[in-house]
């Protein structure tokens, strides 16, 4: 028998995120946490998306951050949860002959996903590339409880 700590912070991330997921699967487009800046931000189109795996020795999330630099993105890993921040900046600007056109937009993002087990936050490794951050976290290895067996009298 294994002792797991009940971690409370964790189980209400856990509840929360398959609330969203049916959400999503209900409507088609992401709810957030079904507060109203987060459901704006997610119909905006500034939300990303998280694709969020297990191994036997790892949690792989993948989140779609396109047109995102990568030196406007914060990642961290908190009591059991990915914590994802960052910004989006868009500015175009056209002039020509008789028409001049100025374009700019901005959208702050924060989204936080429940992990299915505890990681080695120190460990945590994070690599951006085309639009897609890949983050691998490697589990903490449960310890098996070394059994001694007790001669009865």
């Amino acid at each position: 028998m294994s002792l797991v700590r009940w971690n409370p912070r964790r189980e209400l991330a856990t509840l929360s995120g398959q609330m969203d997921r049916l959400f999503d699967e209900f409507f088609g487009r992401p709810f957030g946490m079904l507060s109203w800046p987060r459901q704006m931000a997610a119909w905006a189109g500034v939300m990303p998306r998280v694709d969020v795996y297990e191994t036997d020795s790892e949690i792989v999330a993948k989140a779609e951050l396109p047109g995102v630099k990568k030196e406007d993105v914060e990642v961290t890993v908190d009591e059991g949860a990915l914590i994802l921040k960052g910004e989006t900046k868009h500015d175009e600007e056209v002039k020509e002959e008789d028409y001049y056109r100025c374009e700019r937009s901005y959208g702050a993002f924060e989204r936080t996903v429940p992990l299915p087990a505890e990681v080695k936050a120190e460990e945590v490794k994070a690599k951006f590339a085309d639009g897609v951050l890949e983050i691998r976290m490697p589990k903490v290895q449960e310890t098996k409880p070394k059994g001694t067996k007790v001669k009865i009298e």
